[in-house]
């Protein structure tokens, strides 16, 4: 028993790249994670404006499936809704101003992947200029595809800086 030697184990290896390249590519990776996190936050920063416009869209869905005046005051609301999504992406002096053709022409250039929703959306944009009245006597499915569109325009119109 005295020839017997104890048994040695061997050091842990190290958690250090063994090489340059190893370790410059560490380095990239997690530069490129970094930079993709902050173009990702501040694309969710950038969108906020969206997100409340759609929280907004929905609170107003309850009273566009009521009938007379309170579906009127809900199509009012939301072409109200659809300037205002366009006041917080755009400079002010470029589209606090514009009404009618002009704004209809605003809308249909900024559309983007919304292209689809503008034919429905253009009953919305030509709601301010109409009496509550009219409104109040819009069908149920014209009014719904009037707010579908607004929907499908705040999320995928094109701001400046797209």
């Amino acid at each position: 028993m005295s020839d017997l030697v104890d048994i040695v184990t061997p050091l842990p290896p190290s958690w250090l790249p063994g090489t340059v390249g190893w370790l410059m590519l560490a380095i990239t990776v997690a530069v490129v994670t970094l930079w993709a996190g902050w173009r990702a936050w501040r694309h969710w920063r950038a969108n906020r404006y969206r997100r409340e416009a759609l929280a907004e869209w929905a609170r107003l869905q309850a009273d566009l499936q009521g009938e007379g005046a309170a579906r009127a005051r809900a199509l009012l609301a939301l072409a109200e809704l659809l300037k205002r999504c366009a006041l917080a992406a755009w400079p002010r002096t470029q589209v606090a101003s514009i009404t009618g053709v002009a704004w209809r022409d605003f809308v249909h250039a900024h559309a983007g992947k919304a292209a689809d929703a503008i034919a429905p959306l253009q009953d919305l944009i030509e709601v301010e200029y109409r009496d509550a009245a009219v409104l109040a006597q819009w069908p149920a499915q014209r009014a719904n595809d009037a707010a579908l569109a607004c929907r499908r325009w705040i999320t995928a119109h094109r701001t400046p800086d797209s």
